[in-house]
């Protein structure tokens, strides 16, 4: 009777935590949210001087509160899970201990706590909340993208990588340390700055070489910019030519498949003879 009691509790507590058609999950999950965007607001008052001088206590205390409650939640979602341990190690279930950890560091490890902003990744539960399932979809098809052409973002950094270590070191060798390129490292973050068009100006090469050598870096930066452009567009018109159906070909009277070769007499997709 105790494990069944201990069973309608677990799945009581499941469905207000991990649920989320039901009223109870959904006006959990709001509640979660709204701590979430309290908890990073305090963190952030925080931070300004002027405000913890005048109200550190309360917002220490506050910083705690919402803690507490973050380390009963995740308790009780490890306690509820179907799978515990398949919980602690998804993406959400690590966010959720991280997101507790840095105040308890913060015993031991002054100015930790402020790590607690990594809580803001919770926020990504506001897409089951409104129902933005649909944004989902397309950050998982963002994310196949991104593998699908591993390869050629590899190539690519490997590329600028290797420009800016060039680069670099040829300014650390004409300007030297008397015009701040004090060592490659340095050089090649000046290269990197330079090349990615942000330009600070704490380092600026002084001569003449040195300045041809910046303005070329400078074009190769547009260059690159152009590249990736123009293999976007060749990309697409390939992809359009794959999906669209081309002028002159014969239509198949069985399944109308109009990727045809004018003098083919079988259709390649059903086999009809023309």
């Amino acid at each position: 009777m105790k494990d069944r009691d201990t069973s309608d509790l677990q799945n009581k507590i499941h469905e207000i935590i991990f649920g989320h058609a039901t009223i109870a999950g959904k006006t959990f999950d709001i509640i979660l949210l709204l701590f979430i965007l309290s908890s990073v607001a305090v963190l952030m008052l925080d931070s300004v001087g002027s405000i913890a001088m005048s109200y550190g206590k309360l917002l220490h205390g506050l910083e705690w509160g919402f803690t507490i409650f973050f380390s009963a939640e995740y308790i009780l979602r490890v306690y509820s899970a179907r799978n515990p341990l398949k919980y602690i190690i998804s993406f959400f279930g690590i966010i959720d201990l991280l997101s507790i950890i840095p105040t308890y560091l913060g015993i031991f490890m002054t100015g930790s706590h402020y790590l607690q902003t990594i809580r803001t990744f919770r926020l990504l539960r506001v897409f089951r909340i409104l129902g933005l399932s649909t944004y989902v979809g397309q950050a998982t098809a963002l994310m196949e993208g991104f593998k699908q052409n591993r390869q050629k973002i590899i190539v690519f950094f490997g590329v600028v990588l290797s420009i800016n270590i060039l680069i670099g070191t040829l300014m650390f060798l004409i300007e030297g340390p008397e015009h701040g390129f004090t060592s490659i490292p340095r050089s090649i973050y000046w290269a990197i700055v330079t090349m990615t068009t942000v330009g600070y100006g704490d380092i600026a090469p002084q001569t003449t070489l040195g300045q041809a050598i910046a303005a070329f870096a400078m074009i190769i930066a547009y260059a690159i910019i152009a590249t990736g452009i123009v293999s976007l567009n060749i990309q697409g018109s390939q992809d359009k030519n794959k999906t669209e159906p081309q002028e002159g070909l014969d239509k198949c009277n069985s399944c109308e498949k109009t990727a045809l070769e004018s003098k083919q007499k079988f259709c390649s997709n059903c086999g009809n003879k023309f």
